[in-house]
């Protein structure tokens, strides 16, 4: 009897683990923090400041504007000012279960061009932030551990770890890791840390100011990506927000960039 019961509580406590480390599985977390965010349908007018290492600063403007239809997000982004940037336009197709698509429109050139999956890790509009970084993650990409716990404002946060599953994944994103802290309550994501290719600290990214929107998703206000290694630091603040576009799916072409 004494042998069946410890077999039994042994048995007990293996599922007991099994169901915890199910539960703490480091890509479902980091799933769930994407989706947590995630809009089908919103308007904006947002602010892109540009600060140099000196804290000289540049500051664009831009309407944005996202639409579900089907198994993609379509966004369209088009900056109205100062004048050296108004009229460029960006469309991206986000795609559930395969790479997103983005294309641009220069003024200055009259033309519209695709950008190409390794142009997904340069720097967006001269900004801090990525080309990437404008659309949502392909959580296949990348291979997850939970490395600690740590306190951010307050907040209890996982602490995960992603790394790109090929060195392809790893030049289209532009770094060989990223450091995210998610919050182990609601899974919004307060901070990030990336590592270039030679897995040197490169930027970090704070993001805050969230609200919540309709659907009981969450809308962050303001986002800033600092690099590290050359002072540099952009910040995105939403002024205008949406929950609702009137946008047609058409309108949300890449011929339709120029107009």
């Amino acid at each position: 009897m004494k042998s069946f019961n410890y077999r039994l509580n042994t048995l007990i406590i293996t599922i007991l683990i099994s169901c915890a480390v199910t539960a703490q599985n480091p890509k479902d977390i980091s799933r769930k923090s994407a989706d947590a965010i995630a809009l089908g349908s919103m308007e904006m007018i947002t602010t892109l400041k540009i600060m140099d290492a000196k804290g000289n600063t540049r500051s664009r403007t831009l309407n944005m504007a996202s639409k579900k239809f089907g198994d993609v997000t379509k966004m369209m982004m088009k900056f109205t000012d100062p004048a050296d940037v108004k009229g460029t336009s960006i469309l991206i197709f986000d795609y559930e279960d395969r790479p997103d698509e983005m294309w641009i429109y220069m003024p200055a050139l009259k033309k519209t061009r695709r950008v190409v999956s390794n142009e997904k890790g340069k720097n967006f509009m001269g900004s801090e932030f990525t080309n990437a970084d404008m659309s949502k993650p392909n959580i296949d990409d990348f291979d997850y551990k939970i490395i600690s716990s740590e306190n951010i404002n307050g907040k209890a946060c996982h602490v995960i770890e992603a790394t790109p599953v090929s060195t392809e994944a790893a030049q289209s994103n532009g770094f060989s890791k990223k450091v995210s802290y998610i919050d182990k309550d609601n899974f919004l994501c307060y901070k990030i840390e990336y590592y270039d290719l030679k897995n040197k600290l490169l930027k970090t990214q704070i993001i805050g100011d969230y609200r919540p929107v309709e659907g009981g998703n969450y809308f962050y206000y303001e986002m800033e990506m600092k690099n590290e290694q050359n002072g540099r630091k952009s910040v995105l603040k939403t002024d205008k927000f949406k929950a609702q576009s009137q946008m047609s799916e058409a309108q949300f072409s890449s011929s339709n960039l120029d107009k």
